[in-house]
């Protein structure tokens, strides 16, 4: 319990005040986002919680403030991070976004074929009937993300992408608008948001795992969390 309250003390009270301690002072004060994320934001791939260490800066910024904003919904995240200013708020972003560790093994070793190879054709290639674009035209074509704000996609928990992914076709999660993956979630089916995530899940993640640059590529839908 003192370990805990001494870690939201730390996060709470903000930037420069444990200048005591230069070398760890960042790592003390996100002590309360590695109690849920994992040991330096690594998190793990059984779990709900999401790997944050490594994913771009602007994209874990934008996520602080859309807790801090209420555009997403968790009472633990929106009560450590409800009085941060977006200067602390991003300086917690690049911290995490700069460390680069390794991932675990894939977490689905089980899944019927049929559902990952539905799965590893709306990632890779979409549907073009239903205007759902592929996830590696924005996330990368190593679905690592891209810089500085689309996160990657591997490594996560296959609970935590199918509880996003159902979030945003219930508006239960938003972003700046034009929300694109509320459109994109929009027009998948249970079905599809089963087998991607059990898709998404069943892969190894590469080495290095860093986030691509920003392609020159028009994305497919427009989306106000990416800088134009």
């Amino acid at each position: 319990m003192r370990v805990a309250l001494a870690a939201l003390i730390a996060l709470a009270i903000g930037p420069g005040t444990l200048a005591a301690e230069p070398s760890d002072a960042m790592s003390k004060r996100v002590a309360a986002c590695t109690a849920c994320h994992g040991k330096e934001g690594r998190a793990t791939n059984d779990g709900y919680f999401p790997r944050i260490a490594g994913k771009p800066a602007g994209y874990l910024y934008n996520q602080l403030v859309n807790f801090r904003e209420g555009r997403r919904s968790y009472a633990p995240m929106t009560y450590l991070i409800d009085n941060l200013s977006d200067a602390y708020l991003l300086e917690i972003a690049r911290h995490f976004a700069s460390l680069e560790l390794p991932y675990p093994p894939p977490q689905t070793k089980t899944a019927a074929p049929e559902l990952l190879e539905r799965g590893r054709k709306l990632a890779l290639h979409g549907d073009e009937a239903r205007e759902i674009p592929a996830c590696v035209q924005c996330h990368g074509k190593a679905l690592t993300g891209m810089q500085p704000s689309v996160p990657g996609l591997l490594g996560l928990p296959r609970d935590y992408v199918n509880g996003q992914l159902g979030a945003w076709k219930t508006q239960q999660r938003r972003a700046v608008a034009p929300d694109c993956m509320a459109t994109i979630a929009g027009r998948l089916n249970a079905a599809d948001v089963e087998a991607i995530s059990a898709w998404l899940s069943a892969q190894p993640v590469p080495v290095p795992a860093n986030p691509a640059p920003m392609t020159s590529a028009k994305l497919p839908l427009p989306c106000g969390s990416v800088p134009r």
